[in-house]
């Protein structure tokens, strides 16, 4: 699949979607995801959207918690289904293209076994186009952070895709795959723009690199 649909303004985004509480798990505008599922729920899910407008909305469990219908956290991120991938077990490897990030403005009580949410995209208008200020970002702290994250922890890294890829995707990329906890992968995704992200972003990473050489746990 292609994502060949534009969304020109939030008015062409649905008001209700199916949500995918899952911890860690970041998308963000223009972003790349790659999902296994395995839950039959999810399948439904996924069934659901397949039929419809190929749309899922991606949101946090508002905390560490193995509920399985953990309170949400407030804000997500929905995506579009651009790949998939059907298994002879009837699960899928389904990638979603970020679109917009949204608030929640209530949980439908639905009979479906997968949760829906009334959301609501007006303080996020502007995740439609690409950002703009892609040029006020610490571009060079970014990477030195990642640089120093990669020396420690003895990864590759094709430092070449790194400097082809835009600012944007870079500093979204990272925040995607970093391993931060929930609550700072959440400051990530709800951080008003993109400067203010990467520099929390070179924050946090310079603050798991300190509980590394304390001798606690990495990025967690």
């Amino acid at each position: 699949m292609s994502f060949k649909r534009n969304y020109h303004s939030i008015a062409d985004l649905p008001a209700v979607i199916p949500v995918f509480p899952l911890g860690r798990a970041l998308l963000f505008p223009r972003g790349e995801l790659p999902l296994n599922i395995i839950e039959p729920r999810y399948v439904a899910m996924v069934d659901a959207a397949l039929a419809g407008l190929r749309i899922i909305g991606m949101v946090q469990p508002s905390g560490e918690t193995d509920d399985r219908r953990p309170a949400l956290a407030r804000v997500g991120c929905i995506g579009r289904i651009t790949q998939l991938a059907e298994m002879s077990d009837g699960r899928y490897h389904i990638e979603l293209t970020g679109i917009c990030r949204f608030g929640i403005a209530g949980e439908l009580d639905v009979a479906t076994p997968y949760r829906q949410c009334h959301v609501d995209y007006q303080d996020f208008s502007a995740d439609l186009t690409a950002d703009p200020a892609e040029s006020q970002v610490n571009r060079v702290g970014v990477v030195a952070a990642l640089r120093e994250f990669v020396d420690v922890h003895n990864l590759h890294v094709d430092w070449e895709s790194i400097d082809l890829a835009s600012t944007e995707a870079l500093v979204n990329g990272l925040s995607m795959l970093a391993p931060f906890s929930v609550r700072e992968k959440q400051a990530l995704l709800e951080a008003p723009d993109l400067p203010l992200r990467a520099e929390m972003l070179i924050a946090f990473s310079q603050m798991g690199l300190a509980r590394h050489g304390s001798g606690s746990s990495t990025l967690q």
